[in-house]
């Protein structure tokens, strides 16, 4: 199989070091790019089938190379972006980036994220299968109501049978809160106890572990602290 190429994108020539030395030890060919034009630049001249995009740059910012490299190319974009830049991070998945990674980054959450995002755009091309009756869509995240398996970043999950119940439930009723008792009754089908909630986390982490890129940063399953779980809308 020919090596990924990976076009990494900050005007930090040392984080562009690092980070190409981290993605070549994980095997991938990397195309370095210090502003927003070189960028588009390198990919005129280079097949590239991910970036990493730093949103403050000179002479052209991240935002405004997404949005011109929208115009041609439909590859994996992934946003580097500071904690503070909450506002970034939004506007770059609106524009089109497929992900976002907070500096300062944690080497094996990027690395996770990069093959998440590879394996998904080779599994699904530009986009997720469309939601129709027998499948329900939440990003990278795809429910097959038929099949009653879990597609998550394009690699099948196999769930047990209270597991798809419950990921059922919060999939169909996206930012709705439920309680342990409230997962536990409509999963079982029968009352709640006073021993239900441990039950119900233990389920909900083997899901977290099943589905999500870093179980310690979930995009999917959230918790509402002191009232429940849900599904987080992504994007």
């Amino acid at each position: 199989m020919e090596q990924e190429t990976i076009l990494v994108v900050d005007d930090n020539k040392e984080i562009v070091y690092s980070i190409s030395e981290l993605l070549k030890y994980e095997g991938y060919n990397t195309v370095k790019a210090y502003d927003g034009m070189e960028a588009l630049k390198a990919l005129e001249a280079n097949r590239i089938d991910l970036i990493l995009l730093d949103v403050m740059m000179p002479r052209m910012n991240g935002l405004s190379a997404l949005m011109k490299l929208r115009e041609k190319y439909r590859i994996p974009v992934i946003i580097l972006s500071a904690k503070t830049e909450e506002s970034d991070k939004v506007s770059g998945l609106m524009l089109g980036a497929d992900d976002y990674v907070e500096k300062p980054y944690n080497p094996s959450e990027l690395t996770a994220r990069v093959k998440a995002h590879l394996r998904r755009y080779h599994t699904w091309g530009v986009g997720a299968p469309k939601e129709d009756e027998d499948r329900i869509v939440n990003g990278g995240l795809v429910l097959d109501k038929k099949q009653r398996i879990a597609i998550a970043e394009g690699e099948e999950v196999r769930l047990t049978a209270t597991e798809y119940k419950i990921l059922l439930l919060l999939m169909e009723n996206l930012g709705q809160v439920f309680s342990a008792e409230q997962i536990y009754e409509k999963v079982r089908e029968e009352s709640a106890n006073f021993a239900v909630e441990n039950t119900v986390m233990v389920h909900i982490r083997h899901i977290r572990e099943k589905i999500e890129i870093d179980t310690k940063k979930p995009r999917y399953v959230k918790v509402v602290w002191g009232i429940g779980y849900k599904m987080e809308k992504y994007r």
